[in-house]
């Protein structure tokens, strides 16, 4: 039986598309080339860590459900992509050690944050929002003692490449995006352990009864949402041309942001690995879009809030109809 949606519901799943759809078309009216091939190339090459981030949002979240306060969500991952990305920078800048040995213990730290997490939210049973949320505090003030709360730039050959460099005439940034993307896209949802991830936040109780280990896939979505925060280091210093302490907040509002936008995209309206990709990918076109007719950084981060609060309350008042 089909049961059909009220017109209220409707309005609230066609809000957020809306609003989207009116700011695109009032910034291709006043952004200077606003729908050129060469900004679309920025767009996507600007979006690179907010899209890695948000493959490691969505992960949490099809694996804890999609209830903001309750469900699946993990803050911390835009702090554990700036301090890899601060490690990295001070093991190849300040201690003169190769590429690869600042990636191993990139690595090393996320791992660690991203089993903080899990041991919070499975076994001391904290709701993910306040566990991640306190994780994602104690790593920025780790990330501060790092750096010294300064600026590291970072001349090594990788990162010049995967910030300048081409594969096949494409940005190589946008290529290697993709296959990360692609691998998520296939692990979450064409695959055995994606099914039993997406059981699991679909309904917990059900998942358990079908005998899926539940604790099981939630650790590690946290462990998987960490080593999304690591892949993305790289393009983090790529696009800074070194490691920035304090960039960790706007890469959060644009990761909410684009992960429950691209939710409005689904037919189901659930959080899906495709939908946080289409939404970093919007989400940095307003930040270009705006930058281009001379909005304040502040001013955007105050829009980018709104927008939260629109996408996150259109979808909480529509599970209520």
């Amino acid at each position: 039986m089909i049961v059909a949606q009220s017109p209220l519901r409707r309005v609230l799943d066609a809000l957020p598309i809306t609003v989207f759809v009116l700011l695109f078309v009032y910034l291709s009216f006043t952004a200077a080339n606003f729908l050129s091939f060469t900004t679309f190339e920025l767009i996507l090459k600007q979006a690179i860590p907010t899209v890695i981030v948000s493959l490691g949002l969505a992960t949490v979240i099809i694996a804890g459900g999609d209830d903001v306060v309750s469900g699946g969500i993990d803050l911390s991952i835009p702090a554990t992509a700036i301090i890899c990305a601060a490690i990295i920078a001070d093991q190849v800048t300040n201690q003169q050690t190769p590429y690869l040995w600042g990636l191993i213990l990139a690595l090393g730290a996320a791992a660690i944050v991203g089993a903080i997490n899990a041991s919070l939210v499975v076994w001391v049973r904290m709701t993910p929002l306040l566990a991640t949320l306190a994780t994602s505090v104690a790593v920025v003030g780790v990330t501060k003692v790092i750096t010294e709360s300064r600026r590291i730039g970072v001349s090594d050959p990788v990162i010049i490449y995967i910030r300048d460099g081409k594969i096949a005439g494409i940005a190589a940034g946008v290529v290697l995006t993709a296959i990360v993307a692609l691998a998520f896209w296939h692990v979450v949802h064409r695959t055995k352990w994606g099914m039993n991830l997406q059981a699991t936040g679909g309904s917990r109780d059900a998942a358990e009864i079908s005998g899926i280990a539940t604790n099981r896939f939630v650790v590690q979505s946290f462990l998987l949402a960490a080593f999304a925060g690591w892949i993305a280091s790289s393009f983090v210093l790529a696009r800074g041309s070194g490691s920035s302490p304090g960039s960790e907040e706007n890469l959060l509002l644009e990761m909410v942001l684009a992960t429950f936008l691209g939710a409005a995209f689904s037919p189901r309206r659930v959080v899906t690995v495709w939908g946080a990709i289409l939404g970093a990918i919007l989400v940095s076109a307003l930040s270009v879009g705006f930058i281009s007719i001379g909005v304040d950084v502040f001013w955007t981060g105050c829009i980018k809030g709104a927008l939260i609060l629109l996408v996150v309350a259109s979808a909480a008042a529509g599970r209520e109809q």
